[in-house]
């Protein structure tokens, strides 16, 4: 999987690879998404994607929490146009989500898109770690422009503020972020 890391440093992908901190975060983002996709094709096979959307509401939060405790990270994921409120971006993950925009927008491949720097908070170092979530087929049935009256029905139940809708195929879904503990 090649990532095109834009660190503020300036370190290369290859120099961003071997840091633990990165590794860490990659290792934290790929057990948070095969849990979240696990349950949603379970959900999608057994009642459709109206199902899915009950997951979501229900288990996605707990199951961001237990890989958080797990890899003593702080994990979660962020969107400009959130579902879910919780997972409205502060403004430094804005900025990031804003600037993966720019790059697709110039031709970059969404799914390589990352970015990482190290701040200071407090007097204390803090690592903080963004991967673009790229907009796949099955992320269509409930975020795509054209969705089933039961898709609908079950976000309005659900999420009556809902902004993530309207997507189509390689968008920017959102980001996955990753940060060292307070």
């Amino acid at each position: 999987m090649g990532l095109l890391l834009l660190a503020v440093d300036g370190s290369s992908d290859q120099q961003a690879s071997a840091d633990p901190q990165v590794a860490a975060a990659k290792a934290a983002i790929q057990e948070l998404a095969g849990a979240l996709q696990s349950e949603l094709k379970s959900a999608i096979q057994s009642g459709g994607p109206a199902s899915a959307i009950a997951v979501c509401n229900t288990r996605a939060m707990p199951i961001t929490q237990k890989v958080s405790e797990a890899q003593g990270l702080n994990v979660s994921r962020v969107s400009l146009k959130s579902r879910n409120p919780a997972n409205r971006p502060n403004d430094w993950q804005t900025s990031v989500l804003e600037n993966f925009e720019r790059q697709k927008a110039q031709g970059a491949d969404v799914g390589s898109l990352v970015w990482s720097e190290t701040v200071d908070v407090d007097g204390e170092p803090e690592f903080r770690f963004m991967k673009a979530i790229p907009t796949g087929d099955v992320c269509l049935l409930c975020h795509g422009a054209r969705l089933s009256p039961e898709v609908t029905e079950a976000l309005a139940e659900r999420y009556p503020q809902d902004k993530a809708t309207g997507f189509a195929l390689g968008d920017i879904r959102g980001a996955f972020v990753v940060q060292t503990p307070n």
